[in-house]
């Protein structure tokens, strides 16, 4: 399969237009009344209105503040997320909804967009380089998909406050999963199991540091699909992406390489991501001037990043991700029970 290279302005070009697009969406989709498709959004606006988004109140700061602010938040985040080799939306979904008067749906439904954003961007260049396996991410994708799409429905039903709570706690279990997890570069599988056989999972990919084709193959596929499922739930709930816990599963579970279960879990947000999205696309949890500067800035940040990771030092920087994020959760948990508010 080839691809067309396309260079970098035209690359720019296109996300903003596509930003301006997604944009256009819910003035589009509004009701002759004004009113949003969905009957959550209605609730879901309240507090960003009363919290002074909009600008409406007075004394509070103008819409396109807020907007700026997140445009410049998101392009740090996208730095430090490419550096410490995390996802973008496991950083922006916790910290936004602690530290800005957005509403948590909102907050959740720009995350997902964030993972699929980063996540279109990054498909083609894996399949070119073939560090992502279409045959192994489709099925799995498939089954996060459907984990995805309940977790949304299940999260726009929940009371915000402990949807916060629960928010904080699962950033905590995130941060435990990173710290602990230890990721095999190259697993050691001698026989793939029935399903694995059956579905076709398994090949060579050429491996560049060693200069040799890497054969693997697939091992506990029923366990891994099954954790897919709980992967899809929590960040369909959560918004956050499904990265952090995909990339384990493949490696350690289903005894994929490192570098192939890394490539294939970003092409699966790409699907999972997109549905789970929809949901709340579906009930009116679209912020253009929330959601359109966090995108942008998250790219930016990510490309620059790019080119810095060579220069840096991805472990430091991976400390410092994990204490925020720690303290991210913790400030969840407090303003989900009402103590830090």
């Amino acid at each position: 399969m080839k691809f067309a290279t396309v260079h970098g302005p035209t690359v720019w070009l296109c996300m903003l237009a596509a930003a301006l697009a997604l944009a256009a969406v819910p003035v589009l989709a509004q009701a002759p009344d004004g009113a949003p498709p969905g009957g959550h959004a209605e609730t879901a606006v309240a507090e960003p209105v009363s919290a002074g988004v909009p600008g409406s109140d007075e004394g509070a700061w103008p819409w396109w503040a807020w907007s700026l602010i997140l445009f410049g938040f998101c392009f740090v985040v996208g730095i430090l997320a490419v550096v410490a080799g995390v996802g973008g939306g496991v950083l922006y979904v916790p910290l936004v909804a602690g530290f800005f008067p957005f509403h948590i749906d909102f907050v959740r439904a720009t995350g997902l967009l964030i993972a699929l954003g980063g996540a279109l961007a990054a498909g083609p260049g894996l399949l070119k380089a073939r560090l992502a396996h279409l045959r192994l991410a489709l099925p799995c994708a498939l089954m996060a998909s459907l984990g995805g799409v309940a977790g949304a429905v299940v999260g726009l039903r929940m009371d915000p406050a402990a949807l916060q709570v629960a928010l904080g706690a699962c950033v905590l279990a995130v941060v435990l999963v990173m710290a602990l997890a230890r990721n095999v570069e190259f697993p050691e599988v001698s026989r793939s199991d029935r399903l694995a056989m059956g579905l076709g999972l398994g090949g060579v990919y050429f491996e560049e540091s060693l200069s040799r084709d890497i054969v693997w193959r697939v091992r506990r596929t029923p366990l891994g699909l099954a954790l897919f499922v709980v992967v899809g739930f929590i960040a369909g709930m959560f918004g956050l992406g499904a990265g952090w816990a995909s990339v384990p599963v493949l490696n350690l579970v289903m005894g994929v390489p490192l570098k192939l279960a890394a490539g294939s879990s970003v092409f699966m947000i790409s699907i999972n991501s997109s549905a789970a999205a929809w949901v709340y696309l579906n009930n009116g949890c679209w912020l253009p001037v929330m959601a359109v500067p966090s995108i942008l800035g998250l790219m930016l940040g990510t490309s620059l990043g790019v080119r810095l990771l060579g220069r840096s030092r991805p472990r430091r920087v991976r400390y410092v991700i994990i204490a925020v994020m720690v303290f991210a959760g913790v400030r969840s948990l407090l303003r989900g029970l009402g103590v830090w508010v």
